[in-house]
């Protein structure tokens, strides 16, 4: 046998017994690793077996669970603002039985709003307690209002509730695509209609006209001999103001300088009283001169008249050809 063969066998021998000795090793280790589990085992259950689990525990987490299952269906199907409802009204109830029902409510600059109506539009009610009313939420819904331009709401325990509003003044009325509109002065829509009430307000038309309206009623009103004979100021393509009269006159104001035109055209009015003829429209738009459409009932009896002048001229030239 040569020396390579004889290493082999050594080597084989020497694993064998490396194995042979391994292996008690490690069925001791799985047994130990077996006892450990069984100790923590009986020592878990002997702790579970010792819990002292509170009565009732069984019905609370029943009712957690039923209360889950109500609050998932809510908003799944859109409940929320009923159930929402629902609670106030609960802690109103509660609330109003130990002594916080509103008893007294003090409101102060409602003029166009009645008091009903500024009530409702805050969310309160003969249901509604002092200790769950949101002052802020109600605030909120009071500046909501078009007609509001500020509010104050005051809590004062155990019964009593202060209002305050500063309401927006209707200004003009506002037409806009025939549909006729209250606004204030800062251009907000009030409401849409035109009550009896606010029959007599200016009316202004056009797109952006409700801006711009108090700048150029303003200007108007400067001139009394005019302002008097405006039944609409309609504003054209958000540049310039053309005033429909009384009287089914249009005058074109210019883009600029619309003052300096109003006074010329009461200049003539008064020297030739131009807003007295039969005529429709007065073109101010060019700083040099004033061009005057008239009615088609005028201009037909103008063109009537030239043409029996004209009709005139010819007979006298041939009279006088003959003479």
């Amino acid at each position: 046998m040569d020396g390579r063969g004889f290493l082999a066998r050594v080597l084989k021998g020497v694993a064998a017994e490396r194995r042979a000795l391994a292996a008690p090793s490690t069925a001791l280790a799985a047994s130990g690793l077996l006892a450990r589990w069984q100790r923590v085992v009986r020592r878990w259950g002997v702790t579970l077996d010792d819990m002292h689990v509170p009565r009732g525990i069984g019905a609370a987490g029943a009712a957690l669970l039923l209360l889950a299952s109500v609050s998932y269906g809510v908003v799944r199907g859109g409940h929320q603002q009923e159930l929402s409802a629902n609670v106030q009204d609960l802690c109103d109830g509660l609330a109003n039985v130990a002594g916080f029902r509103i008893s007294e409510i003090a409101l102060s600059g409602d003029h166009a709003l009645g008091r009903k109506q500024v009530l409702d539009i805050a969310g309160i009610t003969g249901r509604s307690s002092l200790l769950f009313l949101d002052a802020r939420q109600v605030r909120a819904r009071l500046m909501a209002n078009p007609w509001i331009a500020n509010a104050t709401v005051l809590k004062l325990y155990p019964s009593r509730l202060t209002i305050g509003i500063k309401e927006r003044e209707p200004f003009a009325l506002w037409q806009k695509d025939g549909q006729v509109s209250i606004v204030s002065a800062d251009g907000t829509v009030l409401q849409d209609g035109v009550p009896p009430a606010f029959a007599n307000l200016p009316l202004v038309v056009g797109k952006g006209a409700e801006r711009q309206a108090p700048a150029m009623l303003a200007l108007v009103a400067r001139y009394p001999a005019i302002a008097r004979q405006v039944e609409a100021s309609v504003l054209v393509a958000d540049r310039r103001w053309n005033l429909h009269l009384k009287n089914g006159i249009e005058v074109l104001l210019p883009e600029r300088e619309p003052e300096r035109a109003l006074r010329r055209l009461i200049d003539l009015d008064r020297t030739r009283k131009l807003l007295s003829r039969d005529i429709v429209a007065v073109d101010m738009r060019l700083a040099d001169r004033v061009t005057v459409r008239q009615s088609d009932a005028a201009a037909a009896v103008r063109a009537a008249a030239l043409k029996a002048a004209e009709k005139a001229a010819k007979n006298k030239k041939k009279k006088g050809g003959e003479a």
